[in-house]
């Protein structure tokens, strides 16, 4: 009686961690490579920020030559 119930325990504990690593590689299957950014399109050209963001239209009335940002 004490084996058969100590048998199902470790069956039941076999098929969680089949279920769970069943659940893990689908999700990093799933999630591989979907890194996006939100850059504007054609900027790995140019020479530096500044002049991409130039470039960049949805930031051409936002920019002040006057008061430039530089992070480090």
């Amino acid at each position: 009686m004490d084996s058969a119930l100590v048998g199902g325990i470790i069956a039941a504990v076999i098929f969680v961690v089949i279920c769970l690593l069943v659940v893990l590689v689908r999700y990093l299957y799933r999630h591989k490579g979907t890194y996006h950014t939100n850059e504007a399109k054609g900027t790995e050209f140019a020479e530096n920020a500044d002049a991409a963001l130039k470039s960049d239209p949805n930031f051409q009335d936002a920019m002040d030559e006057s008061k430039k940002e530089y992070f480090i």
